[in-house]
């Protein structure tokens, strides 16, 4: 065998996070079977995916077909709608939103379904929606977080119907003028868009009237213009549709991007964002658990994984700065001989129970909202 100067033994250690969409939609409604109904008419909480409207309104004629087609619509618009069909009868929600609940959508909407005292009581179909949204974010496991959209009832432009477990920043309210399902088309509307983009003036593909000044404002709040200072948008955790006369053609545009809990996370983009850079970093993540080690280069590692997510967030102006704290590598890079007895108690714990904390604070760039210019002649 001949001399090997050089040896070189290859080994291959690649690893790709796991990405997580951020525009996938469930639509639960109900079906009204045809008289010759095709062979697979969408059966009763059955999730079915699909990414044709036509296919959509073939297997699931009625309101459900009809919602999903608006949702696709949109312009940018969803790649991917789920639907779920509901009895026509004797709608079972519950085990619809049951169904859903596995299913790795962003948003869930109810087909052509508004917001009215029954359907936002705790028992109504509205009030179990906003329910679903935050348990499952909560406790649905990585991934699972998503935001529920509802639009109130046509014409409607008083937000205090959505009070109590209602207002949660988990949904999306829409006041709207229209005939069809203003809720399903502002879902596939948000949903076309990355979650770092403010809804605010973005277009939504459906026919509606705009509201009078005087509704706008009992929908939004008044605004001071007073002050050194101009007031931000107000905001009652309502939306609503407009044809804004500075933007031209007759286009129907959201008014504004308003999550249903204003004094919480205020806007849509923000609980979008959030969800979507946490899933970033567990996902980036979850390759040093059970790997890197509790030491001084084992932390600076776990380190360089956060800002490898971090860093092209700051680049595309996601996000404007950030910092990344490990508490227990400054004390690793402390002398031992300095360590007080705490801090040697820290690294000792730190080593038993195998636990490391880690505190990243981003600095979000929020998109502009209002513009307040003085123009002064001379």
């Amino acid at each position: 065998m001949a001399v090997r100067y050089i040896r070189v033994t290859p080994t291959v250690d690649l690893f790709a996070p796991v990405t997580r969409a951020f525009g996938d939609i469930a639509v639960i409604g109900k079906v009204t079977t045809p008289a010759t109904p095709p062979a697979d008419l969408l059966g009763v909480e059955v999730p079915a995916v699909f990414t044709d409207p036509g296919e959509a309104a073939r297997r699931a004629p009625g309101p459900l077909g009809t919602s999903i087609g608006l949702a696709f619509a949109q312009s940018p618009g969803p790649t991917t709608v789920w639907g779920v069909r509901v009895d026509s009868g004797s709608p079972d929600y519950d085990g619809a939103l049951a169904a859903v609940a596995g299913l790795d959508v962003q948003f869930v909407v109810l087909a052509d379904l508004p917001l009215d005292a029954t359907s936002a009581a705790a028992a109504g179909p509205i009030g179990k929606l906003a329910a679903h949204v935050d348990t499952v974010s909560g406790t649905g496991g990585d991934g699972k977080e998503r935001m529920g959209v509802a639009m109130l009832a046509k014409g409607v432009s008083d937000p205090t119907v959505v009070s109590g477990a209602l207002a949660t920043d988990r949904m999306v309210y829409i006041a709207h003028k229209s005939d069809e399902d203003a809720a399903a088309a502002v879902t596939g509307a948000i949903a076309g868009y990355p979650p770092h983009i403010s809804m605010l003036l973005k277009q939504v593909l459906i026919t509606s009237p705009s509201f009078t000044p005087t509704e706008i404002q009992t929908i939004n709040g008044e605004e001071s213009q007073e002050g050194p200072l101009p007031a931000g948008p107000a905001g009652h955790g309502v939306n609503w549709l407009s044809s804004p006369s500075l933007i031209p053609g007759q286009g129907v545009y959201l008014g504004e991007g308003y999550t249903g809990n204003p004094a919480g996370k205020k806007f849509i983009d923000v609980v979008r964002t959030l969800d979507d850079v946490s899933f970033r970093l567990k996902a980036q993540m979850i390759k040093t658990i059970g790997n890197l080690r509790i030491s001084r280069s084992g932390l600076r590692a776990l380190i360089g994984q956060m800002e490898s997510v971090l860093d092209p967030l700051q680049q595309a102006e996601v996000i404007d700065s950030y910092t990344v704290v490990l508490p227990l590598l400054a004390l690793l890079d402390k002398d031992p001989a300095t360590l007080t007895p705490s801090q040697g108690a820290q690294i000792t714990n730190a080593h038993s129970q195998r636990v490391v904390e880690a505190l990243v604070t981003v600095e979000y760039a929020a998109a502009v909202h209002r513009l307040d210019i003085t123009l002064k002649f001379q």
